[in-house]
């Protein structure tokens, strides 16, 4: 396992409670526990109560990960997609400018070490612990393992399971510096227009508070990305839900791709990877835009969703990236009742589903999956594909049930020399706070936080190239755009307090590849004036260093012998 030194960059308290349970927090923990290939073996590795744990992945710096002049993506001469142009690959591994390769290969990504590091609530690292990987001694092709796409910005959150006992993610079933796995089929659903010629499974990582792992494969979101995923313990269940993307090739999309993209409905497994043999997907929901009475869109894109969230028996997802579909909030209808026309409010009756979505394989490829989900009302109606007034909602984190937090990761405009300028003069992006009005029966957008997340203004990194991209044509230093995976507490003096993780906008090849940074701010919980919150900053609680990003956050999970709150609601 991989432990990472650095120190806090802010040591101040972001929420009332004992300093002194963090300082014996932070003593007792020290252990360090290096990844098994037997994940069913107890250790010494804790996750304590109280804590956030980060999903942070760190890049195998090496040329020879990908060769100047290299035919890109793997495999694509075997594909109706067909390869790139002829000239190659135009940087080798080197970072950052590996992920140049991506004017060249739209497709282009590299898979890296996925790494979860046990932090304080102010920024203390604790201890790291590393998911199996093929860098590891031990792990042969046939040992449990799981990595990430390192410049898929979207991918890594962390979210606790309905009992709160477990930790659940979901990513890629492959060796590390693979190359466009991110965007490859999966095994079980091809589509033979995507130009990625190489086949790989995702999987849904489940994660107890000793660090003791299982995995569960599955063929979902060919063509594209997990993004995030919440196992429901309770009441007997062993199911996962998931939030993602499909599809990378032509339309109309193969049947497989449609089915896996969106929501999942997944059984969680504990048999060893090499033993499963995952089926078709199983959705688990569906929304198309002809509920608003606008066109329908490309079978399956109204589905490219990214965050995930789990409040009073209710799934809620968000859409914020793509040209289809409408960038909002949303939640999973398991009534039938709650939004005939796709906009309305979860029902008190609602619960979390027990099975996969029903559908007509007859009519799936003309009217693509049966829509039971609903935007919540108050939230945008606004096709994405709309001139001006289109947010990028990502994080979701309900305070209680009258208040939900939404991170938006800004629109990630780099098309000229003013991408700093224009990031800083947004107004969607940051941390959004939305109040339920209980006379109207609407949510509504009582501010957005953005004091001291420095939108638009470039930072450097140590190690990290300075001036101009020579391929772009525009600065490498990284600034924040907004924000994307959220989670937070309440606190006993009437104050929240949200940890986020930062987006960033960039010069560089692949802004997905630059450093970014967790941040917190805290906010009064019943506070509705713009003008009290102004005076809330965000404070900058650990930064990513070369080579590394930042993708999810969550509090610890927690054992049968632990008590107290982790801040969540289930």
């Amino acid at each position: 396992m991989t432990v990472d030194k650095l120190k806090p960059l802010n040591r101040r308290l972001f929420f009332t409670g004992s300093i002194l349970a963090f300082a014996l927090t932070s003593i007792a923990a020290t252990a360090v526990v290096e990844a098994q290939a037997d994940h069913d073996r107890d250790s010494d590795f804790r996750f304590l109560p109280g804590n956030l744990v980060v999903s942070r992945s760190v890049y195998d710096n090496k040329a020879s990960n990908v060769k100047v002049g290299e035919i890109l993506p793997p495999n694509c001469a075997s594909t109706q997609g067909g390869c790139s142009a002829s000239t190659g690959a135009i940087n080798d591994g080197t970072y950052p400018y590996v992920f140049n390769n991506d004017a060249y290969d739209g497709s282009f990504g590299i898979t890296s070490r996925l790494l979860l590091d046990q932090i304080t609530p102010e920024g203390w690292l604790i201890d790291t612990l590393e998911l199996p990987n093929s860098l590891q001694r031990g792990i042969k092709p046939t040992s449990d393992q799981l990595v990430t796409s390192f410049s898929s910005k979207s991918e890594g959150a962390l979210n606790l399971s309905t009992s709160g006992k477990y930790l659940s993610f979901i990513d890629y079933v492959a060796p590390v510096n693979t190359i466009d796995a991110s965007n490859s089929n999966t095994p079980g659903v091809d589509d033979p227009t995507n130009p990625v010629g190489i086949p790989y499974f995702r999987a849904v990582a489940v994660v107890d508070a000793h660090g003791r792992m299982h995995f569960t494969e599955t063929n979902a979101y060919s063509g594209n990305n997990g993004r995030a995923a919440i196992l429901n313990d309770k009441d007997g269940l062993d199911v996962v839900y998931t939030a993602g993307n499909a599809g990378n090739g032509s339309n109309p999309q193969p049947a497989g791709v449609v089915l896996g993209a969106g929501t999942q409905f997944i059984e969680a497994l504990k048999a060893p990877e090499v033993s499963q043999d995952p089926g078709q997907p199983t959705p688990a929901g569906s929304f198309s835009v002809t509920l608003l009475d606008d066109k329908a869109d490309k079978i399956g894109k109204d589905d490219n969703f990214r965050g995930l969230a789990l409040f009073n028996n209710v799934l809620y997802y968000s859409k914020g990236s793509g040209s289809n579909g409408v960038n909002t909030v949303y939640f999973l209808d398991t009534t039938g009742t709650a939004c005939p026309k796709g906009v309305g409010l979860p029902s008190a009756a609602a619960t979390l589903p027990t099975a996969p979505l029903v559908f007509n394989p007859g009519t799936l490829a003309a009217s693509g999956l049966p829509s039971n989900m609903c935007i919540l009302a108050g939230f945008p109606t606004l096709l994405a594909k709309s001139a001006t007034g289109v947010s990028f909602p990502f994080g979701i984190w309900f305070a209680d049930a009258n208040t939900v937090y939404v991170a938006d990761e800004g629109d990630g405009f780099t098309g000229g020399t003013d991408l700093y300028t224009h990031a800083a003069a947004q107004t969607t992006a940051g941390l959004q706070k939305w109040v339920f009005n209980s006379n109207t029966g609407k949510w509504s957008l009582a501010y957005t936080l953005q004091n001291g997340l420095k939108l638009g203004t470039p930072y450097t990194v140590s190690g990290y190239p300075t001036g101009t991209n020579s391929v772009t044509g525009l600065p490498w230093s990284p600034a924040t755009d907004g924000l994307r995976n959220i989670t937070g507490r309440v606190n006993r003096d009437g104050t929240v307090t949200v940890w986020a993780i930062t987006s960033t906008v960039s010069g560089g090849g692949d802004t997905g590849a630059d450093p970014n940074n967790l941040v917190a701010v805290t906010d009064r919980l019943s506070n509705t004036s713009a003008t009290v919150a102004a005076k809330e900053s965000f404070v900058t609680v650990r930064r990513s260093g070369f080579a590394e990003v930042l993708r999810g956050v969550s509090f610890t999970p927690q054992s049968d012998d632990d008590h107290g709150r982790h801040g969540h609601s289930w």
